[in-house]
């Protein structure tokens, strides 16, 4: 029922047209959620809840090797990794190899390069940055931090016959398909049929790939598992929260990314706001003009009435305030700050500087529309401005113009002039003609006491739209009756570049004349340009800040898409002792026909443990010194060729050792081979002049090794006799 006007709503009364439907304004109770509220949906909830449910299992399971529970869950993983081995039948073997090229690292760089590629020709950067973003999140968290706690082997007693890195859990390779299968749905597919389509794929194709590398014994069913949760919920979450498709609609129809979805729960969002917070009864809400727009959802809004009653809202939202910040940050880059360039810090207060800006234009009794206030959508996210709806009214772009439409757009500079008023954003699709008369529209970054030099633009831009839809000629003439010839000529001295705004630059190609220098040739002597580069300190930092992290981005994109992964993975480990067996139990796995494995000794005071990398048919270990820096490095492989290399004494029984002095001096260098049964171990000394003596004197005891029967014997010990190292 209708019902009388609130006190609080009279201002607001008075200015909607009568016959419109009023309703009582409500207050939103504290707790209760706004018109739209912002929330992952609950798919993402229950992923984030699995994984950290997985995260925190693994944890506790295998942050202390393998003893107690994780040899009851190694033992059930390796039976199942075993029996998928021994299916016998004739060309499994090629499917499980198919299957688990599906997660090559072949593939997964080129899901990254196509990604990347792809995101920068749509220009689709907020998903861009994302993208890098949790590529780096999800290596750090599961190789750097979970394969570090766990440090869990591959799978035992079977022969691997796959490619594999580090630590088995969580799997990285299915861990980062997964990731990239999410990203391309959330980047690049349409929500809807084709994403829900979509999904399934992925979920068939990680399927298969965790198949077949479980089939071929380089994973675990956990590993599989922990891996999947991961590479799926960080990238969901991430791109959900960050990039939400409400806000970031991927679309391939052609359209601005600005505007926004109005169906839906964003539609029924609206005319609640409209409800509640105007006391409006809104009956339509659709897009208008959008073609004009680039900063904003414009929409019509018809609301009950007798007549119905046409207003015009604008709707914005995060995406708008991010787009004005990265366009003022391009703008000081490329010029300098002109004038108060400082972006808004939230979406409430660049609807508030607007709401305010018309009320400032209404003041000094300028054309424009009428404010009726804005309503809220989402806290900080999402504002709907609703004003006065032109009706009738078409852009100057489309409309015939006379003598009274140019002295209209000129009249509207000199006001805003003596209001001490700027529009800053005077273009044809801001200028409606209306019943003869010229409207000003879309006041959002109007500026009060703004630069001169900003004055004399707008002047020039709204003799430039005009003389679009007239001659120059003709807009001079009517403009020097009330402006001088030196405020005309300041205009056009100060209007170059990117002070014309983008759809007057493009109109003014499209329609193939100089309309600038035409109207330069009306003048009694062509202006003297004023320059629009401003040099400061904060601009010069501003560049070598975008060059240092140009810099470390491409950095990054090379660290990111090499093949380190897949021919050099870290263990992140801090020790290599004789005694910790799940590191040497991985080194055993990396050469099965090694009967040594490599260890370190106690080193002594100066030398340190660097790195310890771990990959199928190859082991290497680094040791560095504090004065000399890396002064080892020791490679495990199945043979080895000795060449010229002279035998010495080992001092380790079943081990032959040779060496092969490379350079005496000034520095040192040298190649041994310790050289078993199955095995090699390949280390390269290099010792710097000031350090040699020191480091030729330990080198020769740094290293130890450890017998692989004696691996397979402590692991046997350790399960019961229900695991065995080698098939």
């Amino acid at each position: 029922m209708d019902l009388p006007v609130d006190p609080s709503a009279r201002a607001v009364a008075q200015r909607i047209p009568s016959g419109t439907v009023r309703r009582a304004r409500r207050r939103r109770p504290t707790g209760e959620p706004p018109p739209l509220p912002h929330h992952l949906q609950t798919s993402g909830v229950r992923w984030l809840v699995a994984a950290l449910v997985l995260v925190a299992l693994t944890i506790v399971v295998f942050a202390g090797g393998l003893r107690g529970v994780a040899v009851d869950v190694t033992v059930v993983d390796d039976a199942v990794v075993r029996w998928l081995a021994g299916l016998e039948v004739q060309g499994l073997a090629g499917v499980w190899q198919a299957l688990a090229a599906l997660s090559s690292w072949w593939i997964l760089n080129g899901l990254l390069y196509g990604l990347i590629a792809a995101l920068l020709v749509l220009r689709r950067f907020r998903h861009l940055i994302v993208l890098l973003i949790v590529a780096e999140l999800v290596s750090l968290l599961a190789e750097n931090v979970l394969a570090a706690i766990a440090q869990r082997p591959r799978p035992f007693g079977v022969v691997i016959r796959e490619g594999w890195g580090g630590w088995a859990m969580p799997s990285v390779q299915v861990m980062y398909l997964a990731a990239s299968l999410v990203v391309v749905l959330y980047t690049l597919v349409p929500e809807g049929r084709w994403r829900n389509t979509g999904k399934w794929i992925a979920v068939a194709l990680i399927t298969l790939a965790a198949l077949g590398r479980l089939a071929l014994g380089a994973d675990a069913p956990t590993d599989v598992l922990v891996g999947v949760a991961l590479g799926v919920t960080i990238p969901l979450l991430a791109y959900r929260w960050f990039t939400p498709s409400e806000v970031f609609p991927i679309s391939y129809r052609r359209g601005s990314g600005a505007h926004l979805d109005v169906g839906g729960a964003r539609g029924a969002a609206i005319g609640q706001a409209l409800h509640d917070q105007l006391g409006l009864v809104a009956t339509e809400v659709k897009p208008f003009g959008l073609a004009g727009s680039a900063g904003s959802t414009p929409l019509r809004i018809t609301v009950a009435g007798d007549p119905p009653t046409v207003l015009f809202g604008k709707l914005y939202a995060r995406t708008h305030l991010r787009s004005d910040r990265w366009y003022k940050l391009g703008r000081e880059l490329l010029y300098g700050r002109l004038e108060d360039e400082k972006p808004f810090n939230t979406v409430r207060r660049l609807v508030q500087q607007e709401d305010y800006a018309l009320s400032l234009m209404a003041r000094a009794g300028l054309p424009s529309p009428t404010p009726y206030g804005f309503v809220e959508l989402t806290p900080e996210r999402e504002y709907l401005l609703v004003t006065e709806f032109f009706a009738g009214a078409s852009e100057l772009g489309e409309a015939e113009i006379d003598d009274q439409v140019i002295d209209d757009g000129l009249a509207i500079i000199r006001r805003l002039w003596d209001a001490g008023l700027a529009h800053r954003d005077i273009k044809p699709a801001n200028l409606l003609v209306g019943d003869g008369h010229l409207l000003l529209i879309d006041v959002a970054f109007v500026q009060a006491r703004p630069s001169p030099w900003r004055q004399a633009v707008d002047l020039a831009n709204m003799m430039l739209c005009l003389g679009l839809r007239s001659s120059p000629e003709r807009v001079y003439g009517r403009a020097l009756g009330q402006f001088s010839v030196s405020e005309i000529t300041e205009g056009f001295a100060a209007a170059r570049g990117l002070a014309l705004p983008s759809q007057l630059r493009r109109m003014l190609r499209d329609q193939g004349r100089d309309l600038h220098a035409e109207f330069l040739r009306l003048l009694p002597s062509p202006p003297q340009p004023v320059s629009i580069q401003r040099w400061t300190l904060r601009r010069v930092g501003l560049l070598g800040a975008t060059v240092v992290l140009a810099v470390l981005l491409v950095a990054f994109l090379v660290s990111t898409t090499n093949n380190d992964d897949a021919v050099k993975t870290s263990l992140e480990v801090e020790s290599l002792a004789c005694s910790d067996l799940e590191p040497l139990w991985l080194e055993a796995q990396s050469v099965p026909s090694a009967s040594q494995v490599p260890c370190v000794r106690p080193l002594p005071v100066g030398w340190a443990l660097g790195n310890v990398a771990v990959n199928d048919g190859r082991s290497v270990i680094s040791l560095d010194h504090d004065r000399a820096g890396e002064v080892m490095v020791a490679r495990l492989t199945a043979g080895c060729d000795v060449g010229q290399a002279t035998e010495q004494a080992s001092g380790q029984p079943g081990v032959r050792r040779y060496q092969l002095v490379e350079r005496q001096g000034p520095d040192f260098s040298a190649v041994r081979f310790d050289v078993f049964p199955g095995g090699c171990v390949t280390t390269r000394i290099r010792a710097p002049a000031p350090n040699r003596a020191e480091v030729t004197a330990a080198a020769p005891s740094i290293l130890g090794f450890t017998p692989r029967q004696q691996l397979a014997q402590a692991l046997e010990q350790r399960s019961g006799g229900r695991l065995q190292l080698d098939p």
